[in-house]
């Protein structure tokens, strides 16, 4: 079984409000140093079979269809490897 991971973030020109309050959050529970924070989302996509170029064109279809907003958000794709 395969793992394939796929990341969303806002594109840089949306406003990230919910990244933006948990900035202003963090001083007030002793974190500092902080200049910025963007919120995102991952997604752990397991396949049945080998992770090979067409495996690889469907996860991106799925981000593509349903867990991205490509008009106001990008996603990587990235195969996550087997630790020995």
């Amino acid at each position: 079984m395969a793992r394939v991971i796929v990341d969303v973030m806002l594109k840089p020109e949306i406003l990230d409000a919910q990244g933006q309050a948990i900035a202003r959050a963090l001083p007030r529970l002793g974190f500092s140093g902080v200049a910025s924070v963007r919120q995102g989302k991952r997604f752990e996509v397991e396949l049945d079979g080998p992770v090979d170029d067409a495996a690889l064109a469907d996860v991106r279809k799925m981000a593509e269809t349903l867990l991205a907003n490509t008009v106001i958000e990008d996603y990587t794709v990235t195969v996550e490897r087997a630790e020995s």
